[in-house]
């Protein structure tokens, strides 16, 4: 497939151990199947994209009839997260066809990460309603001691000068609810039949909560020449430097 993303859900963390006994933090994602709904042609809209869906048992009764005659111009089931996500080939598309024999009804599946080392995961972070600048912001806070309060900032607009609050001043208001993007997260392991995805690392979002897993748009660079007996350790080398001088 040239699609280069898939929806999911969060299922949780956990914790695995590598050939070398180390742990990892792991997050595992249930991602897809998913079900391209439409394809974005250059010709007709602009730009190249598939917007796919989730698959997932929704009420036909749960759908408006706009989205009810969309999903039935591309003869897709009804589904309740749609997105956009990008295609890996550049060439222009024909209407309702689009690049590598991709169209509109085709099943997206977590093989498309079958040879890839890294993930980007969009997520809404969790909501945390109305929160104080200690919490929301990570401010230190005032002195801890009987008389004091501590979770107020102070001062915001001085008197004299400037006698006034400059914009974006941090304050208390609501905490989270926004939409986060993690680069870079690790695959660690793949489930094709239970359509599971394993990356290390944190994902934004509570247990159940929507993600869009996509192919890491810059991937590190592979560490090359810093292991083995080839390393060099520039503090022997500065020392054994210093003392052919001496000489």
């Amino acid at each position: 497939m040239a699609v280069t993303g898939i929806l999911g859900k969060k299922i949780g963390m956990t914790q695995v151990f590598d050939d070398k006994g180390e742990v990892h933090p792991i997050t595992v994602l249930k991602a897809g199947p998913c079900v391209i709904t439409q394809l974005k042609s250059l010709a007709k809209d602009g730009y190249e994209a598939a917007q796919i869906g989730l698959v997932e048992f929704v009420k036909a009764s749960k759908v408006n009839k706009p989205m009810t005659g969309h999903f039935a111009k591309s003869n897709v089931p009804p589904v309740k997260f749609v997105k956009e996500v990008g295609l890996e080939a550049s060439t222009p598309a024909a209407e309702g066809e689009g690049t590598n024999g991709v169209k509109a009804g085709d099943r997206i599946m977590v093989d498309i990460f079958a040879d890839e080392k890294f993930v980007d995961v969009i997520g809404t972070s969790k909501g945390r309603g109305f929160a104080g600048v200690v919490r929301r912001h990570r401010f230190g806070g005032g002195p801890k001691s009987h008389g004091h309060m501590f979770q107020i900032q102070g001062s915001i607009g001085a008197s004299s000068f400037p006698s006034r609050v400059f914009p974006g001043q941090r304050m208390p208001g609501h905490y989270g609810v926004d939409q986060v993007t993690v680069r870079n997260l690790r695959i660690r392991g793949i489930d094709i039949e239970e359509n599971l995805l394993m990356v290390e690392g944190a994902v934004p979002g509570p247990r159940d909560g929507y993600v869009l897993i996509s192919k890491a748009k810059h991937p590190p660079r592979e560490r090359r020449g810093f292991g083995g007996s080839g390393t060099v350790d520039p503090l022997k080398a500065s020392k054994k430097a210093s003392a052919g001088k001496k000489k």
